[in-house]
């Protein structure tokens, strides 16, 4: 569930229910006396997931994986670091 804004202070705050609607995907829920009556959403826009992806990595909220050829290196090189480690960490 969205955030919930009543008539009053949604139109107080217009702009930012809509700044937040566009650039955050949010729902708005709008109350009136304590009672739901509308709601403020995102258009869902033609292009499916492909383009959703594309607007969320424009955005910064995604950021693509690296690629598969990305060469890992084990994080200990000595032998016996984990154990080492779990020593250390159970005195506490």
């Amino acid at each position: 569930m969205g955030d919930i804004f009543s008539l009053y202070e949604a139109k107080a705050r217009l702009s930012e229910i809509v700044r937040l609607v566009r650039e955050q995907g949010r729902t708005i829920t709008i109350s009136y006396h304590g009672e739901p009556v509308a709601e403020v959403r995102p258009i869902r826009r033609a292009g499916g997931i492909g383009a959703r992806l594309r607007d969320l990595e424009a955005s910064g909220q995604l950021v693509p994986a690296r690629p598969k050829d990305f060469p890992l290196t084990p994080a200990a090189q000595r032998p016996g670091a984990l154990e080492r480690f779990l020593a250390d960490r159970s005195r506490f």
